[in-house]
């Protein structure tokens, strides 16, 4: 079973920043395959963030562009999301997805 951990939520102002991680120790290499962030706020679907591909070629949701950026950490076996300019409706929990399995998700509660 893989199993996928986040870290790096919290709380922040708006304005602020916060990176996020996702981190596994089920001997897989996030490299290897397509990896993704979603998130889901309260009483909404989940929706994806941003994606990233084996090659490296990345795509953002059109609420996120200029202000998120996904990228992996190939030395530490991460995959990452730095998020800029933080608003209160980025609040939700954020989730990081590689090929099938998910993490459990951090909370990122932004405050106006």
């Amino acid at each position: 079973q893989v199993q996928l951990v986040e870290s790096g939520g919290g709380l922040v102002q708006a304005g602020g920043s916060l990176r996020l991680s996702c981190a596994t120790s089920s001997g897989i290499l996030l490299s290897a395959n397509t990896g993704a962030w979603y998130r889901q706020a309260p009483g909404k679907q989940r929706e994806l963030v941003a994606s990233i591909g084996s090659g490296g070629s990345t795509n953002y949701a059109d609420f996120v562009k200029g202000r998120f950026s996904i990228s992996r950490d190939n030395a530490k076996n991460t995959m990452d999301l730095q998020m800029n300019n933080l608003k209160p409706e980025d609040t939700a929990v954020y989730y990081c997805k590689h090929v099938i399995y998910w993490g459990q998700g951090t909370q990122v509660t932004v405050s106006s």
